[in-house]
């Protein structure tokens, strides 16, 4: 019996050769194909993959399926980034796109992502119609298509995703002034899809982890303090570093680091896009924020009077109301954002242009307009410690949450308890904590903020000594 494959807060992931195989990928490929052709439009599909192992090979099973279904597929040849592809999807004017990527997961994943014809995340609905048609077996029908004949006879089309996503940043950015700005700026791949975008538009930029390594060097690519250790010392070692870029393995997160060295989280990112697309480039529109963002995204949006959402987590709820409504930025805690202008996608490279091109254009280092945005709503810093713990007691201790047990961590007494999505104790208008648990691994994560982060990590502290006393 072939075992169900279903789809997380972002698409399918799991181990390659484990259960990410040539026939899993075959599956799921088949039963998306279905799921086009019951859409009464043409059958397009637009597919690529990043630096994963065996990326190719994969891809390549998927556009072997959609051909024998009877699908035009536009294959880029060489690794992507996500927001390439889903630049592409649009392009094409496909009904959705594939982009085989694990994303920030460890080197041992890979994963299969459908974008829709808007650049975005496929809506939850119909991901879960292709879920549940995905078959016990594949049909073997693919196994007779050779990729050259299909060309030939345009079945198959080779694009270059990557080079229209840089033709589209020239067109939307004042990257001669960034040039121009004298800043010492610095980019970090991580080894991943993003790798030669940088290199292309701003050839002076430092460059970090921009090759091809399949392996990651053994690092999950997931552009948090922990994870950029190197790029961390390489601004220290260096001197007169103004800022930092990094992006995960398909470049959809952003890390940002001052020039002290100091990772700036993404909930300050958020803040300071917001700062800087309405005050500098007098923009407006809706703010939708997943629900672990720091609430003072509220108190900036009441200062300049937008309307603000909360959604659930997973970009794919943000995105389902980019489609829908006139919205400035949409957001999340773990680095990905999006903003009008472009599609409705996480794109970590083109909000660290964002932010340099912010940096050029008031002359202001990044702490100076971290300042500017504090003068607004105050300081505050944000930290989160995932708790690798067995699965019971990950299961106890949300079970515990649910049961509305915990009424204060120490001496920090429960004020209001929110459970959108995962349990957020708020203690005080300055500090507040959640916990909400992995839903693919047996992790907790656990969230916090307060004014200083000598008391963030006293609350993550306090936090992880409460719930695992059993």
């Amino acid at each position: 019996m072939s075992e169900k494959i279903k789809f997380g807060t972002d698409g399918w992931r799991a181990i390659i050769a484990q259960d990410f195989t040539v026939e899993n990928v075959a599956r799921v490929a088949e039963a998306t194909g279905e799921w086009l052709l019951n859409q009464k439009v043409e059958p397009k599909i637009t597919i690529g993959h990043d630096c994963r192992f065996a990326g190719e090979l994969f891809m390549e099973t998927a556009a072997k399926v959609f051909i024998s279904q009877g699908i035009k597929v536009y294959m880029n040849r060489g690794f992507i980034s996500t927001p390439m592809l889903s630049l592409g999807t649009k392009n094409h004017g496909c009904r959705i796109g594939i982009i085989l990527t694990a994303s920030h997961n460890p080197p041992s994943y890979n994963g299969y992502k459908i974008k829709a014809d808007f650049g975005g995340p496929l809506q939850p609905e119909y991901i879960q119609e292709i879920e549940d048609t995905i078959p016990a077996y594949s049909n073997s029908n693919y196994l007779k298509i050779d990729l050259k004949d299909a060309e030939k006879s345009n079945k198959l089309e080779i694009v270059d995703l990557e080079l229209d996503y840089i033709n589209h940043v020239k067109a939307n950015f004042d990257l001669d002034a960034i040039k121009k700005s004298g800043l010492r700026l610095v980019y970090d791949a991580m080894y991943g899809a993003g790798q030669n975008v940088i290199r292309k538009i701003l050839p002076e930029v430092a460059l970090l982890h921009c090759d091809y390594n399949p392996s990651f060097m053994g690092q999950a690519p997931e552009p948090i303090a922990k994870n950029l250790k190197g790029l961390e010392n390489y601004i220290k070692e260096n001197p007169g570093v103004d800022c930092a870029l990094a992006t995960d393995g398909d470049a959809d997160r952003i890390g940002i680091f001052n020039g002290k060295g100091e990772f700036i989280d993404s909930h300050h990112i958020i803040l300071l896009l917001i700062h800087y697309l309405v005050k500098y480039k007098q923009l407006s529109g809706l703010v939708a924020t997943a629900f672990s963002v720091t609430p003072r995204v509220d108190r900036l949006c009441k200062i300049y009077n937008l309307p603000q959402r909360i959604t659930k987590i997973g970009f794919k709820e943000i995105a389902s109301i980019m489609v829908q409504e006139d919205v400035l930025l949409g957001g999340e805690e773990s680095g990905g954002i999006a903003v009008t202008g472009h599609i409705p996608e996480r794109d970590g490279i083109w909000m660290g242009l964002i932010i340099w091109e912010f940096m050029a254009k008031s002359g202001k280092t990044l702490d100076e307009l971290i300042d500017e945005v504090y003068e607004l709503i105050g300081e505050f810093k944000f930290e989160r410690n995932d708790l690798h713990i067995t699965e019971e007691l990950k299961n106890k201790i949300i079970q515990n949450c649910k049961e509305n047990n915990y009424k204060n961590f120490g001496e920090y007494k429960v004020r209001e308890v929110q459970t959108k999505d995962g349990f957020k104790y708020f203690f005080d208008d300055e500090r507040w904590l959640m916990i909400r648990p992995s839903g693919t691994e047996p992790v907790l994560r656990n969230y916090a903020e307060a004014p200083t982060l000598q008391e963030v990590r006293k609350i993550l502290a306090i936090c992880e000594q409460t719930i695992t006393q059993f």
